[in-house]
């Protein structure tokens, strides 16, 4: 049996034992960030309560602090400089999305092979771009809960990203894209749904999420997982990891430029784009 076959067969036994308990062996980065969000959660926490979690990780509490001063968050043109201050001019949802970023970030830097952590940057980017878009469309369209959106567009690869930082304690897996590919093809979308669950989301995130079947709704769009949809249709960037579905994308712009007649798919995108680049700008700093 070869490296890659013996490695392979390892690392699918240990996510196949984590899927069957529900027991995520999530890289430990991401633990500041779940204790964000169960505070979030948590009607008992204050905003100084999740202000005290932001100020552990100095990454964290640095770009809460520049996004609070971002254009999209500071209209009025004053600035802040403390945590506490940042925290309440954002909101809690946006810090809970501030430190996914940043633990994201993070995960990407300290991964072992180059070309994973070139990878994970990318497939980030490609999330962070999907997210900004439906956060946008949200808005533009009133659908939800903008926030909603951005944090549904950033975790619809969340498995492809837990894959990426698992294999680094699998360096044959790691030096063969192609492989790597194929895992991730297999194990993606029952990792993902367990994420969610772990991370124990609302059902309208869950529910959303589900949907990978092309938009078939009436114009404009009208619920959320058909935002998330056109917002994959409009992302500027292709994820690696999914070869096939950049190629579908780009077939389905085509289509959806068709049947919707092009002005109105192109219209709507122009009127979101402005809100979509201060968004942007305020993740990703």
């Amino acid at each position: 049996m070869s490296e890659f076959a013996q490695q392979r067969a390892e690392f699918s036994t240990a996510i196949e034992r984590e899927l069957a308990t529900r027991n995520l062996n999530f890289p430990t980065v991401l633990d500041l960030s779940l204790r964000i969000k169960r505070a979030a959660d948590d009607p008992d926490s204050t905003l100084e309560d999740i202000a005290k979690l932001v100020r552990i990780e100095p990454v964290l509490s640095a770009r809460v602090i520049q996004m609070a001063n971002s254009v999209i968050f500071n209209r009025a043109g004053n600035s802040v400089t403390n945590v506490s201050t940042a925290v309440r001019r954002i909101g809690i949802s946006n810090v809970r999305v501030t430190a996914l970023i940043v633990a994201m970030d993070q995960l990407g830097q300290e991964h072992r092979s180059r070309a994973m952590r070139d990878l994970a940057r990318v497939v980030w980017a490609h999330s962070v771009d999907v997210a900004s878009w439906a956060y946008a469309l949200a808005r533009h369209l009133r659908i939800g809960n903008p926030d909603t959106a951005l944090f549904a567009g950033l975790m619809a690869d969340i498995g492809q990203f837990f894959l990426i930082a698992r294999v680094g304690s699998y360096p044959a897996i790691a030096a063969d894209f192609r492989g790597f590919s194929e895992l991730v093809g297999f194990w993606n979308a029952a990792l993902r749904r367990a994420i969610l669950e772990t991370m124990a989301l609302p059902a309208d995130i869950l529910d959303a999420l589900e949907f990978d079947n092309p938009y078939g709704g009436k114009w404009p769009p009208r619920a959320l997982h058909e935002v998330l949809f056109v917002a994959g249709l409009a992302a500027e960037s292709d994820n690696p990891l999914d070869p096939e579905k950049s190629q579908t994308r780009r077939r389905r712009v085509d289509a959806a430029r068709l049947e919707l007649d092009a002005p109105r798919f192109d219209d709507l995108l122009a009127a979101a784009r402005q809100e979509r680049q201060e968004l942007l700008g305020a993740v990703t700093g």
